[in-house]
């Protein structure tokens, strides 16, 4: 049975931002383009069964599409890096549709992810990078960014490759509903004005 995770997708102009940040960055192992991807609940080795059971209840989910825009650089493993990935702006949406996927998990019997959920979108996987190579390629590139864009579904991941970095199968696709305009009509909002 494949590892399965939910993620949100990178637009395409978002990902080519990315890739311009590759190279630089010696024993660095270097994620495949259309592999980016900001990993909401890893879920792992499943039965059929509790598979089905998630698609389900996932597909329940009602949450409204939100912005979203990449922003900083880091690596995970302070004393010996081993990976760099991108920053993610922090909208309140991402975080309570982050939530709700996690209790869906915990309901179906699921163990608690027990790292804390830090969005993030890995670009490399390091081996035996010093310290020092890790903190200049940062410092170059520390004020990344990309435009906001709007994530309008969440998707369930599969990996078969034991590594890590992909390449991911698109399992089911979630979308998240439009947000409703908040401006009225004119004759609604000010109807007084539009008598005149």
């Amino acid at each position: 049975m494949p590892r399965l995770f939910t993620a949100l997708e990178i637009p395409r102009n978002a990902a080519m931002s990315l890739s311009l940040l590759r190279g630089g960055l010696p024993g660095a192992r270097w994620i495949d383009v259309e592999n980016y991807h900001i990993t909401l609940r890893f879920i792992g080795d499943v039965d059929n069964r509790t598979a089905d059971e998630i698609v389900d209840r996932l597909d329940r989910i009602e949450r409204p599409e939100f912005q979203l825009q990449l922003t900083g650089m880091g690596a995970f493993g302070s004393k010996k890096p081993h990976s760099v990935f991108a920053g993610v702006s922090n909208p309140p949406e991402m975080y309570a549709l982050q939530a709700e996927i996690e209790r869906i998990c915990q309901r179906l019997g699921l163990p608690a992810d027990p790292r804390k959920f830090t969005p993030h979108v890995s670009l490399a996987r390091l081996r035996s990078s010093r310290v020092d190579d890790v903190v200049s390629y940062l410092g170059g590139r520390g004020n990344f960014h990309t435009n906001p864009f709007t994530v309008s579904r969440f998707v369930l991941l599969s990996s078969r490759d034991s590594v890590g970095g992909g390449p991911y199968l698109t399992e089911e696709i979630f979308p998240l509903y439009e947000k409703r305009s908040s401006s009225l009509p004119m004759s609604d909002e000010h109807p007084a004005e539009s008598i005149l």
